[in-house]
């Protein structure tokens, strides 16, 4: 496939290799460990326009490009957040994925590690990691519960986003913003939660 898209964020650059989240007019695009110099990292801040070259595959119900080449173009874009809160649970969702979202007014919800204790988060998906690892936690709406992660290649333990997931209180209501990534459903990437 060749598409034309827009750098919404990029996770960190290693071995001639980054990961895009990108979007444009028409839909969203996840593309996984493009081929790419350190230079040309430099070169592509949020909203760069590049010229993309791979090929689409699915990994655990995420659709993406791999295999693929980038090329710098001229022209800018940024997406604002969608608000999919009422889409949440739905069969609608998935065709947002990729897209960068927002959920409004969610209340956040005990997370249990492999040891059974409660917590507001997770350090991995089973609370085994540590400081600087994915973060995981639980938010709900209208009584479903809903799994949403920091991923810490995309914003680190030094992030604002990180620093407040670690702050959160069973209990609170919550903002939040990130890309709607998907892992086996939704698995949203977030990159921004406010407490109301």
């Amino acid at each position: 496939v060749v598409i034309e898209t827009y750098v919404q964020a990029t996770q960190s650059w290693w071995d001639n290799k980054i990961t895009v989240y990108s979007q444009d007019q028409d839909g969203a695009y996840f593309l996984y460990e493009m081929a790419c110099s350190e230079e040309d990292y430099a070169k592509i801040p949020t909203g760069t326009k590049i010229k993309v070259t791979g090929y689409k595959a699915e990994w655990s119900g995420e659709v993406e490009i791999v295999d693929a080449s980038i090329e710098i173009l001229e022209g800018s874009w940024t997406a604002e957040a969608m608000d999919v809160t009422s889409l949440l649970g739905t069969d609608d969702l998935i065709k947002h994925q990729n897209k960068f979202v927002s959920f409004k007014g969610m209340t956040v919800e005990p997370s249990v590690d492999g040891a059974g204790n409660e917590a507001a988060y997770l350090y991995k998906w089973d609370g085994s990691g540590q400081d600087g690892d994915d973060l995981y936690f639980n938010v709900s709406l209208n009584g479903n519960v809903y799994n949403f992660t920091v991923e810490s290649y995309l914003c680190d333990n030094s992030t604002e986003v990180y620093k407040a997931v670690q702050a959160l209180e069973i209990g609170q209501t919550v903002d939040m913003e990130g890309f709607l990534y998907w892992y086996e459903g939704a698995n949203p990437h977030i990159t921004s939660v406010k407490v109301k």
